[in-house]
């Protein structure tokens, strides 16, 4: 379905016609599965939960109670339920729409490059086959059609593909593919793994459609496993489908590995008995969901219509602490009621403890420790005769070499089953880890961790600033007393503000009446004052821990919405000393609450943003070697447990790519070793064939044996070892030319003595000649083996932030570029040994390639042939690193074309003045830029504290004020304020406005906008600047602002070149938008589509260079796989 175009428009009365037309409006090629169509018309993405409609209340004393109430119009309910009803007919037109069609039987199918896997076993000649057949006709028809790339492969007890790879869709493909599905014959038993393992070897597809009608020869487990195994690493979707089966044996198979894979799946039934779909089943829930908010919102607003509500008021009877908006603390409905008390089995463990005992190490599972049986450091000996030590060759050419961990080369024998069984492994222990992180997000956990010590002190933030969240501070204590207290030995609280409230003055134990006791207490806490965390932490330590020399195990755990009033230094050194020497942790838990929902009105002691919060607690978690969780309504942010499950999961994967290397270069060695066998290098007795001497001019005296040896080694040692390798390089392709091998190469150098090239070093050799013990045998002991220099690259993996950084494209690329991440495919892929060659037979009268030109593909670079020497599983990893690399470049832009960014690009300074220009072509314009540059002041300007002037110019100049001011929320409203004043009018005086600017004391960068040249000669403003910068080092960052003007536009590109700025344009903002957007959602496959607008602003200009780069580059790679 395409995007919203005013759904979320509130009070109008055209909403259901949107909502109809959004269903009308689809489009088969761009269909989108439930999840996907859900992210935009959910609930939560329309704004139509609970918490949304609290925010449109006022709140309200009653006069009566004196108990604070929220008050609704009429109108404002009344539409809120209108919605929610429109949006539950949306649903059930959704549900309607997938019930029609394919999408009935097959469901809806996804991806560009889809496979079809047909399951033929459950056929039988008559009705049925023509049904399944007419079916798939209609499949073909509706949505395979509208991809990129189809393959075809029917299997029962044997595989029967259409083709032998994928087909671009067109006319004859299509044709071919219907008369493939008419000609379906039943067949007899389902080989659903063999099916697999043939289609799991096309790399271009990106998605597989499985549609089985009886239950596999395999089990789950074996298709699981091998499914997982062969998807490590790939972005590919598995779209099971049940077809009009009843065997519950295939249902729970075919739904169970949709589940594994994280794919879908779809059940049906011509009957009409069984039908279950992932897509069906997550609509229903959203659609029950809606309902429910519906019913409680009518229960909760029937008193609207009472008689005191004559001014169309709906008054809620419940206090504000129990509306106070949050979706993160669900309260049961028994608030007050008296605790469910659990009793946990066993004592919880930090995730650090925890992967002592299921950790790769702790299992044996490191992939050192795996290989380490059929790893071989290179073998070094001492030989008598030679007095030193000589290094053996035989491993280095029978084995693989692997790094080791301590940076040292091994000698790997690869056994292959037992590295599949351990990538096996390793899936499983990423499951168990999945699982853990899963069981660390729910229940209590999500809010406070495991708490783990046994005796435990808990420190709650009850501030004034948390005066309208103290029912979830209350309710996320009654979660810790239910579900972790009641197996800890002694515990106590401790709330505080200004003042320090324990519950009681020394720890008790945790008994389930003391538990009930703390949770009546927890009940009648108030929240006031300030956060005065240091005399709390004071008080747990000297009071509660007094003893914590004579018992093990204690553990602080505090529950905080805000930085202390002390100072991060004073609390970290307190922390560290007392800590020392002890069995003591500081657990710090971090409510982060949304932004705009706290309407007590109250000035915290200290101001923080949530970022400089969470790092100054991380800080003090630190030294009190505890461990840090930070969470919020949208979920766990940051957790140290977490974290550690998470490195040990990137740990498994990067050993499973480790693996399927080393499985990958030994599948490569075999196919070259059966393409150009090896032959040995020589032995002990490379001296016993003696060859015909050329005469000498002079005779020399006769030598002994061993001066022959010395003679006939250093002579012709060089082409013994080598003689093989020549005769492969440069036989021609003819088995006719019948040059004697030796011959060859002794003649070989003479060749290229005669042409231009100069003859190659020859490496130097250190050999050792001695008498044998047979006679006048000799024998001969090599020293020194050449080392030929590696030139072959290997494919780095790239880490780029996640997190913007504010710098310009110049700055931000010289880190980040292709070139400086070495992922250049010319450098990478081609070295100096890989240059296509031709040399002259002088036999054959003719230049012929070498034989190993015809193992190597290649590819003409620069108009230069070269051979591609890169193994397909580098060729992958380069694929996806790459990829992930373009993927940043993307998000990058869309951060560069959102917000005040668009407009005026990104503020980099420290202290700048924003100069605008407002003569009368300005106009038409200042309204939206009077907009932005409201926009800019709070999103940049007063986000990053730059401290700032604004001053507009038109006949005359004005500033706002006469020097630079910081960026406070007082400031950044007046200047608001006076931006708002700005009226366009006369002509644009730029010259004074810039040498105004020039005045201000400190300012470090001006941010020029204007629509078009100013009124004096453009000559005169770049040579009096110059003049100026001088004695000023101020950079002119130059913004144009819908400029039809050349010459203009090319003299702000000047301004701001000679003084060291950047030029923006605001220009092709929104189709660069869109084009993002496309790229991120529909994939990289396409370098041609879409196309971003040509932008003229420096820092989107070098972006968009470098994008267009990486997809070629990206594009070429593929086409090489």
């Amino acid at each position: 379905l395409g995007p919203d175009n005013g759904l979320l428009e509130k009070h109008t009365s055209k909403t259901q016609d949107v909502l109809v037309g959004e269903m009308k409006k689809t489009q088969s090629q761009k269909v989108q599965t439930t999840e996907e169509w859900l992210r935009n018309y959910s609930l939560e993405s329309l704004q139509l939960t609970f918490e949304y409609l609290v925010n449109e209340g006022s709140i309200i004393l009653n006069s009566g109670n004196g108990v604070e109430e929220m008050e609704f119009t009429e109108e404002t309910v009344t539409d809120f339920e209108s919605r929610i009803s429109e949006v539950i007919e949306l649903y059930q037109h959704r549900i309607q729409w997938l019930l029609q069609d394919s999408r009935k039987v097959f469901g809806v199918i996804k991806g560009t490059k889809v496979g079809l896997l047909v399951d033929v076993s459950h056929l039988s000649y008559g009705p049925r086959l023509l049904d399944f057949q007419k079916n798939l006709l209609c499949l073909m028809d509706e949505q395979l059609c509208y991809k990129k790339q189809l393959y075809c492969l029917s299997f029962s007890t044997e595989i029967s593909p259409l083709w032998e790879s994928p087909k671009t869709i067109n006319v004859h493909v299509l044709h071919e593919a219907r008369q493939w599905i008419q000609e379906l014959e039943p067949g007899r038993g389902c080989n659903l793994l063999k099916a697999l393992r043939h289609v799991l070897t096309m790399k271009e597809l990106n998605s597989l459609v499985l549609i089985v009608g009886s239950c596999p020869d395999q089990s789950f487990e074996i298709l699981c496993d091998y499914a997982q195994q062969c998807m490590l690493g790939r972005k590919l979707q598995i779209h099971t489908v049940t077809y009009d089966c009843s065997n519950p044996a295939s249902l729970a198979v075919l739904k169970n590995l949709a589940e594994a894979v994280r794919g879908r799946y779809h059940c049906y039934s011509s009957s009409g008995e069984k039908f279950d779909s992932s897509d069906f089943h997550l609509l229903l829930q959203e659609s029950q969901k809606a309902k429910d908010l519906l019913n409680s919102i009518k229960q909760t607003f029937q008193r609207r219509v009472g008689g005191l509500l004559s001014s169309k008021t709906a008054a809620v009877s419940t206090t504000f602490a129990s509306t106070a908006p949050s979706s993160f603390f669900p309260k049961p409905p028994k608030h007050k009621g008296p605790l469910v008390i659990q009793t946990p089995g066993i004592l919880a463990k930090t995730s650090a403890d925890w992967l002592k005992t299921y950790g790769l190490k702790a299992k044996k599972l490191d992939l050192y420790q795996v290989l380490a049986p059929n790893a071989f450091s290179p073998v070094e000996d001492f030989v008598p005769i030679l007095k030193k030590t000589v290094s053996s060759t035989l491993h280095e050419a029978m084995m693989m070499q692997f790094e080791w961990y301590d940076g040292t080369v091994k000698n790997i024998h690869v056994d292959l089953p037992v590295l599949y069984n351990y990538q096996k492994i390793l899936a499983k222990m990423v499951r168990i880890y999945e699982k853990r992180i899963d069981w660390l997000c729910v229940a209590s956990r999500r809010i406070w961790g495991s708490v783990c010590e046994r005796r435990v002190v808990i420190l709650v933030d009850i501030s004034a600033t948390n005066f309208t969240y103290i029912s979830h501070i209350q309710h996320s204590l009654r979660l810790l007393l239910e579900e972790q207290m009641s197996n800890k030995d002694y515990f106590n609280i401790i709330a505080f503000g200004s003042d320090i409230v324990p519950w009681q003055q020394e720890l008790l134990p945790s008994q389930p009446e003391n538990l009930e006791k703390a949770w009546r207490w927890v009940l009648r806490l108030e929240c006031k004052g300030s956060r005065n965390f240091l005399s709390a932490l004071r008080r747990a330590v000297e009071v509660d821990f007094k003893d914590k020399d004579k018992h093990k195990s204690h553990g602080l755990y505090l529950l905080a919405t805000g930085i202390p009033d002390q100072e991060t230094h004073t609390i970290s050194a307190y922390v560290a000393e007392v800590c020392r020497g002890f069995d003591l942790q500081l657990h710090v838990c971090l409510f982060s609450a949304v932004k705009g929902t706290d309407s007590s009105g109250v000035i915290p002691a200290r101001y923080a943003t949530p970022r400089e919060t969470a790092s100054a607690f991380k800080e003090i978690v630190q030294a009190a070697n505890g461990r840090f969780h930070w969470f919020g309504e949208a979920g766990i942010f940051e957790s140290d447990d977490i974290a550690s499950i998470i490195s040990e999961m990137e740990k498994a994967k990067n050993y499973s790519q480790k693996c399927a290397f080393l499985v990958e270069s030994l599948k490569q060695r075999s196919v070259n070793q059966s393409v150009t066998p090896l032959t040995p290098r020589g032995d002990s007795n490379v001296l016993t064939k003696k060859e015909k001497k050329k005469p000498q001019k002079v005779p020399s005296p006769k030598p002994t044996a061993v001066s022959l040896a010395r003679m006939d080694v250093k002579g012709n040692h060089g082409a013994e070892r080598n003689t093989p390798v020549r005769v492969l390089a440069w036989r021609p392709p003819s088995a006719k030319a019948g040059i004697p091998p030796a011959q060859r190469a002794k003649e070989w150098p003479h060749t290229e003595n005669k042409g231009k090239h100069k003859p190659r070093k020859q490496p130097e050799l250190s050999v050792s000649v001695f008498y044998t013990d047979e006679g006048r045998s000799v024998g001969t002991v090599y020293q020194k083996y050449p080392k030929a220099k590696c030139i072959r690259k290997s494919v780095s993996s790239v880490t780029l932030p996640e997190e913007e950084e504010i710098s310009s494209s110049k700055e931000w690329l010289s880190k980040y570029s292709i070139k400086k991440l070495k992922l250049e495919l010319p450098r990478l892929m081609f070295g100096p040994g890989c240059t296509h060659q031709k040399k002259t037979v002088e036999s054959l009268h003719k230049k012929v390639s070498a034989k190993y030109c015809s193992i190597f593909p290649s590819a003409e670079i620069n108009g230069v042939v070269k051979h591609l020497q890169f193994h397909p599983r580098e060729l992958e990893i380069y694929t996806e690193q790459l990829g992930k690399v373009l993927q940043r470049y993307i998000q990058r832009m869309q951060w560069l074309l959102s917000g005040s960014r668009r407009l005026f690009g990104t503020i980099l300074e420290a202290n700048v003045c924003v100069l605008i220009d407002t003569s009368g072509s300005m106009d038409p314009y200042l309204p939206p830029i009077t907009k932005e540059l409201t926009s800019l002041i709070w999103e940049q300007l007063r986000k990053n504290e730059v401290r700032f002037n604004l001053l507009r110019f038109a006949e005359n100049t004005e500033s706002w004020k006469e020097y630079l001011v910081e960026a406070t929320d007082e400031t950044c409203h007046d200047a608001v304020q006076w931006a708002s004043t700005c009226h366009a009018h006369g002509n644009s005086c730029m010259l004074a406005a810039l040498q105004k600017a020039f005045s201000f004391q400190g300012v470090e960068a001006l941010y020029l906008l204007t629509d078009g040249k100013p009124d004096t000669s453009c000559s005169l403003i770049l040579k009096e600047i110059g003049r100026l910068r001088k004695k000023q080092d101020i950079k002119i960052h130059t913004i144009s602002f819908s400029c039809a003007d050349r010459e203009a536009v090319e003299f702000l590109k000047k301004l701001a070149s000679q003084t060291g700025g950047r030029f923006h344009c605001s220009s092709g903002g929104e189709d660069g938008q869109l084009a993002a957007h496309r790229i991120l959602t529909e994939g990289l496959d396409d370098e041609d589509d879409p196309v971003f607008p040509y932008f003229e602003g420096d820092d989107l200009k070098k972006l968009t260079q470098e994008v267009a780069k990486a997809r070629s580059f990206l594009k070429q790679a593929k086409s090489w796989r």
